[in-house]
This record gives C-alpha cells, sequence and structure tokens, in this order.
C-alpha cells in the first residue's frame, strides 16, 4: 500500500506520529494490539479502511 501510494515507512510514521520502529512493527504484524487513534490516523493517511490494513490471525 506504501508503493502505490509513493511514500517511505519513514514518511508515513512522520505523518501519523509514530516511530519508525514502532511502525515496523506494525508493519511486519508483530503489534500485539494498536491504538484506534494510531489506526485512524493511518488510515487517513493511506486513504484505506481498517480491514485494508489488519487481519484477523489466530495463534
Amino acid at each position: 500500500m506504501l508503493a502505490e501510494r509513493g511514500m517511505t515507512v519513514t514518511e508515513l510514521a512522520r505523518r501519523v506520529g509514530i516511530t519508525h520502529a514502532n511502525l515496523s512493527v506494525l508493519k511486519n504484524g508483530h503489534a500485539r494490539a494498536i491504538r484506534f487513534s494510531t489506526l485512524a490516523a493511518l488510515c487517513e493517511e493511506l486513504d484505506c479502511q481498517p480491514g485494508d490494513l489488519m487481519a484477523y490471525r489466530s495463534d
């Protein structure tokens, strides 16, 4: 999705107001939780819906 929008992880992190490291954790599927405000900010910047960014996975 980042590539489609011509945006880097660093730029998205800056726009959303989170660290590059935290965005990498989210991007790589290693996060255990996400704040609704962060999810909303990501969706706003990427012009997408939460379901475009997340998938349910039972471990």
